[in-house]
């Protein structure tokens, strides 16, 4: 009888606690909806924008369009397993809301595929008229535009880490560099519709918000959620941002990778597809095992590049990340990325390479340096070289061109590990915050230098200075940071060439690694290097 007793009241305990978590799951899902200062385009779905003004024929529809200062980015819906459209296919597209006039334009670029659309790149608008898109083999049917948001303002990439967080990159919130904020001024948004569930923000720095995923979207996510869900954040008092932003499950691996990677890098870059070949077999031949590329608008054929050198053997990810003056952000995400796969990530650019003067392998060097089990990351100081005299872009490749440089080394760049990074994965390009407990070494010049060929001939100078990811100013023309180390000393904001550019940033003449590339690299019958191109 007591037994009866004690199973009735352990059933009835179970069944108040289903109704509980039911009932507050019910309400959450149906109780809760729009608060006008809520009310935001990112809201709304697209398909309920764009139904009905699709071209029968191919089903492609325009998704969102991000405005920039100089282009918008323009997000492309096809139906599934439909091929991409070249560039030659497509017709930028204005017109007015309130006239029938269009005129048309060529893309400026475009990309494959980026989170299930495909990118379309057009000049700025004139004022008075929208941007889209119209299809050149089908002139009657151009596309009607989506959602606009203003890239100012704006939460445009989002992924569920491994802990079930919302990992949430924004534009907007203008939070200190390098420090995080009090996370209780925000929360995070999920929007679908008229649904709304709000979440608790657990990080927030920089451009990066850490969010308790609800787990209604746990479950969403995993059952297939609807493409037309978003996450953004509110400034508690203000108001949502406008999001692009999907939330996906974490991409890493099914199972822990056991034999990871010693060396990865990480890098971001713009135009930079004719450098790449020499950058990826240097490295290689180092010790570096996997190269994650961020391709931030890129319309120099890299896919072709970064194709050939896979066939070649060597381990290249891709990601195309369209995002202006985001860094700092995109290596957060990278890091992320690379966690699973990887025990170290050097975070270093293209034009800088990591120089062993005694030859040694990248990944001994680095095991001695942090044979303490709280080391989690090296600092490597780097030496800036100049032009060495050249006026044109050297055949054999920088590292062998380029011999003089400047005295005194400037800044550093970072060797992590990345699963010990802090959560709010606050960095400052150089290096990132680590966990509590972790601390970072500085790397003795005579073990390891960063050789960052920074100044280099004019004609690539002035292209990776017009407008580079590092800076804060989107045209290095502009009168703006103009004392930034980001600038060339001396030159300020004029594009033209000094008269002595090619003599300047020379101090020391050192061939130390052009020695070390020529030994290893030339061939012995005709001296040439591998990446020279006729």
């Amino acid at each position: 009888m007591k037994d009866r007793r004690k199973h009735a009241s352990l059933f009835l305990i179970l069944l108040l606690f289903i109704f509980t978590f039911t009932l507050s799951t019910l309400r959450l899902l149906f109780t809760e909806k729009y608060h006008p200062n809520l009310l935001s385009s990112w809201m709304t779905s697209p398909a309920e924008v764009i139904s009905g003004d699709l071209p029968t024929e191919t089903g492609i529809s325009i998704g969102e369009t991000v405005s920039f200062p100089d282009q918008v980015l323009i997000l492309l819906k096809y139906p599934p397993s439909s091929p991409l459209l070249t560039k030659e296919e497509f017709a930028c597209v204005y017109f007015s809301p309130n006239t029938s006039h269009k005129s048309y334009s060529s893309p400026l670029s475009i990309d494959g595929e980026y989170l299930g659309h495909q990118i379309v790149r057009c000049e700025v608008p004139p004022r008075g008229t929208i941007a889209s898109v119209g299809l050149k083999a089908r002139a009657d049917h151009d596309l009607q535009p989506g959602p606009t948001h203003d890239w100012k303002s704006l939460a445009y990439e989002a992924l569920i880490d491994r802990d079930n967080t919302t990992v949430v990159f924004v534009k907007g919130l203008n939070l200190r560099s390098g420090r995080p904020s009090n996370a209780s001024k925000f929360e995070c948004v999920y929007g679908s519709g008229q649904l709304v569930l709000r979440s608790e923000v657990v990080s927030i720095a920089q451009e990066i918000v850490r969010c308790k995923t609800p787990l209604t979207i746990l479950t969403l996510l995993q059952k297939g959620m609807p493409n037309d869900v978003k996450v953004s954040v509110k400034i508690k008092g203000r108001g949502v941002l406008d999001s692009i932003a999907g939330p996906g499950l974490w991409a890493g691996p099914e199972r822990p990778v056991l034999n990871k990677h010693i060396v990865c890098v990480c890098t971001m870059l713009r135009n930079q597809a004719r450098f790449l070949p020499e950058w990826v077999m240097y490295h290689a031949r180092i010790g570096v095992e996997h190269w994650f590329v961020y391709d931030n608008n890129s319309d120099d054929n890299i896919e072709e590049v970064i194709g050939l050198l896979m066939d070649q053997g060597f381990k290249i990810s891709r990601h195309v990340w369209p995002w202006i003056k985001t860094q700092e952000a995109g290596f957060a995400h990278c890091a992320l990325r690379a966690r699973d796969f990887c025990k170290w990530v050097a975070f270093i650019d293209v034009d800088e390479f990591i120089h062993l003067p005694y030859g040694d392998r990248l990944g001994s060097v680095i095991n001695n340096q942090s044979s303490r089990h709280d080391v989690a990351e090296l600092r490597v100081s780097c030496h800036n070289f100049g032009p060495s005299g050249l006026k044109q872009v050297p055949l054999e490749g920088v590292t062998v061109g380029y011999t003089c440089r400047l005295g005194i080394p400037e800044r550093h760049k970072s060797i992590v590990r990345p699963d010990k990074l802090n959560p709010t994965l606050i960095n400052i390009v150089h290096h990132f915050h680590l966990k509590d407990g972790f601390k970072h070494v500085n790397v003795d010049r005579n073990l390891m230098v960063i050789n960052h060929y920074k100044f280099q001939v004019w004609e690539v100078f002035k292209e990776k200075f017009y407008r580079r990811v590092a800076t804060y100013v989107s045209d290095w023309q502009q009168e703006e940071n103009v004392g930034s180390k980001d600038r060339a000393p001396g030159l300020g904001t004029r594009a033209v060439e000094p008269d002595d550019w090619s003599s300047r940033f020379c101090e020391i003449n050192d061939t130390g690694l052009k020695d070390w590339v020529v030994k290893t690299f030339s061939d012995p019958l005709t001296g040439s290097l591998p990446w020279q191109q006729e």
